[in-house]
């Protein structure tokens, strides 16, 4: 399962965001390192449903009238402060935790109502742009302060004839949650010198970053968008590629509603129906966050999940099934597996998803769309069913 993480400064509203997405019971407060231990929960990234092509709806326990929403793991982290690459604060647990996230979400109070260090202050009173690049540079010295520590170890390695540099670098960076192959693309990428005890400060933060950015690509979400000025939200859209405007509270308020049948709403809707008895006060409420909506087609929750996933890592959704021609597994079941696969994914790929020994045995593959045969070197859309033929199966 892919896993997204949650970053910033305390007090930006990460646990909120999380429990809106997960509806997990969590301690939410306006206070730094109301997040002590990381929180694990599972969220959801939306998509369409393939049972929209067809007469009737899968009825899948995750498909709400054709939006099929795919598990996703979702860790919510205590807060980073300056200083956190050195211990600071939370820094060491909050970057370990870090270290095997497929993806970043940078929660950042957009309202500028927080200081660096998550304090409460004056809405306005404090520049959100400084915590876009914060998250990154803490990252970087924290992967570079590994690398660091360890250098003593790669230079003794070094005295060995048969010592290779790349080698002895895979073998240090994937402990930190790198691929080999990461690590073989990041080498190919930057200039370094050939013999260890050569090596700077300056090379070791380039390797980092460049590893960084390679395998925890960040997502910046502007928290409290609702109550943010507006040349704040556009100071930070030109300050990051992407912004994702959100109302984490507003998400939140939506999900509890909605579990209380108050009302008619599903993540990721640009609006929503009141169709339960709700007093006056929460019906001001609820029309707040319809304001909010309507600006950002949606409170902005799942939509920076969305993005993380399907934009920033290229993945998308497929469906395997064992009968290629009603779309169901053996127990007759529509569509009742969706994968999330990185952008270039075969059939081969599908079946490992599915299980390794389904992979192992993988023989060929149906496009059950189309019903005809596939090709392994067949690289799979968002919304391909599949049918899987192995010896395993």
């Amino acid at each position: 399962m892919l896993s997204v993480a949650l970053a910033g400064k305390p007090n930006a509203g990460k646990s909120t965001f999380y429990r809106a997405a997960t509806l997990a019971d969590v301690d939410v407060g306006n206070y730094p390192f109301t997040t002590i231990d990381p929180n694990r929960g599972v969220s959801h990234v939306r998509t369409d449903c393939p049972c929209l092509d067809r007469d009737e709806r899968c009825g899948d326990e995750h498909c709400r009238a054709g939006k099929r929403y795919v598990p996703i793991e979702l860790l919510d982290v205590a807060g980073l402060v300056p200083g956190a690459h050195e211990g600071r604060g939370l820094g060491n647990q909050f970057l370990d935790a870090l270290s095997n996230a497929d993806v970043i979400l940078n929660v950042v109070d957009a309202s500028g109502g927080t200081n660096a260090e998550g304090e409460p202050v004056e809405t306005g009173s404090y520049d959100p742009v400084q915590d876009v690049d914060f998250v990154e540079e803490e990252m970087d010295l924290w992967m570079a302060g590994i690398v660091g520590d360890n250098w003593e170890t790669v230079e003794r390695q070094s005295r060995s004839p048969e010592f290779d540099l790349e080698a002895a670098l895979t073998e240090l960076l994937t402990g930190i949650g790198a691929s080999e192959a990461d690590v073989a693309a990041t080498l190919r990428s930057v200039e370094y010198p050939e013999e260890p005890n050569q090596w700077t400060d300056a090379d070791r933060e380039r390797l980092a970053r460049e590893l960084r950015e390679r395998t925890k690509p960040i997502v910046v979400v502007a928290n409290k968008a609702d109550v943010a000025p507006a040349e704040n939200l556009e100071r930070l859209r030109e300050a990051a590629e992407v912004v994702v405007p959100a109302t984490a509270e507003g998400e939140l308020a939506l999900r509890q509603a909605g579990e209380a049948g108050a009302v008619d709403y599903d993540p990721g809707d640009p609006d929503f129906g009141i169709v339960g008895d709700v007093s006056e006060k929460q019906r001001r409420g609820l029309e707040r966050v319809r304001g909010v909506m309507d600006e950002w087609e949606g409170t902005g929750v799942q939509a920076a999940l969305n993005a993380a996933v399907y934009d920033f890592l290229d993945h998308f959704t497929a469906y395997p099934v064992q009968n290629e021609t009603k779309w169901t597994d053996g127990q007759g079941n529509v569509l009742p597996d969706a994968f999330l696969l990185p952008r270039g994914s075969t059939p081969g790929d599908l079946a490992y998803a599915v299980h390794t020994d389904i992979g192992d045995g993988y023989l060929h593959a149906v496009d059950a769309r189309e019903n005809r045969r596939i090709g392994e070197d067949h690289e799979l859309e968002e919304g391909d069913v599949v049918k899987i033929v192995s010896t395993a199966s």
